[in-house]
């Protein structure tokens, strides 16, 4: 990632979804790991009551760890610091830190997060990071970068925002997909697997778009938001 660009960072299901989550859940911060190892090793820092460790791998969450899923863990992280191990989303964040700045983008937040980006930054590059499944393109992140796009451009001016061709093709698709977020993560592959271990309310939470106002950045090691209000209640 060069470090003249901005990098907003999408894993939908689950990681961003997650970290979004946990903010508006009250948490502290949240300290993206690559592994087990490496989470334990950070909870060293922290006493017990500090602290809760939150992973999977693979798809299954890691031994001793809480599920690393949005709604669940509201009764776990307020006012803690969350360390978080995932497969695919902590690994795309931590190889964006190069990055000037990172930024956490889901459903959930995404408008906040164009709303911050474009108050901030003018004439600045911005590196939309899909986080993918095992280097594999994943139809939700396609989705989520879409509507960031759309939302930005459509209140900004499609004169000053200049696209790539795969910017404006996430956009279009968006575009056509509509308000459908439901359905398009129950369709993808990683929805899917969700729903067939009884997850569908986690995927029905994740899908709401626009309602958490937290901007999370990403910046030596640790994710911190500004504590600001909602936009609506969300649903619990």
């Amino acid at each position: 990632m060069n470090e003249e660009k901005v990098a907003v960072v999408f894993d939908v299901l689950l990681a961003t979804s997650t970290i979004a989550a946990c903010f508006f859940h009250g948490a502290k911060k949240v300290i993206p790991v690559l592994d087990e190892a490496e989470a334990r090793s950070e909870a060293m820092n922290y006493s017990p009551e500090e602290v809760c460790l939150v992973g999977e791998y693979n798809g299954k969450t890691i031994d001793g760890f809480l599920d690393p899923y949005p709604l669940f863990l509201k009764h776990h992280v307020h006012g803690k610091t969350v360390i978080l191990s995932t497969t695919n989303g902590t690994m795309a964040i931590r190889k964006s830190a190069s990055a000037r700045k990172v930024y956490i983008a889901s459903l959930l937040n995404g408008a906040s997060v164009a709303q911050a980006l474009r108050k901030e930054y003018k004439n600045e590059t911005i590196v939309i990071v899909c986080s993918g499944s095992r280097n594999r393109f994943c139809l939700e992140d396609f989705y989520g970068a879409g509507y960031f796009i759309d939302y930005l451009v459509r209140n900004s001016g499609d004169d000053i925002v200049n696209l790539t061709d795969s910017a404006r093709a996430a956009q279009l698709f968006y575009a056509n997909i509509g308000n459908q977020a439901l359905p398009i993560l129950r369709q993808s592959h990683v929805g899917k697997m969700l729903e067939n271990v009884g997850l569908t309310e986690e995927l029905e939470f994740v899908s709401q778009r626009n309602v958490v106002s937290a901007v999370p950045q990403y910046s030596h090691g640790i994710v911190v938001a500004e504590k600001v209000d909602n936009h609506q209640k969300m649903k619990k």
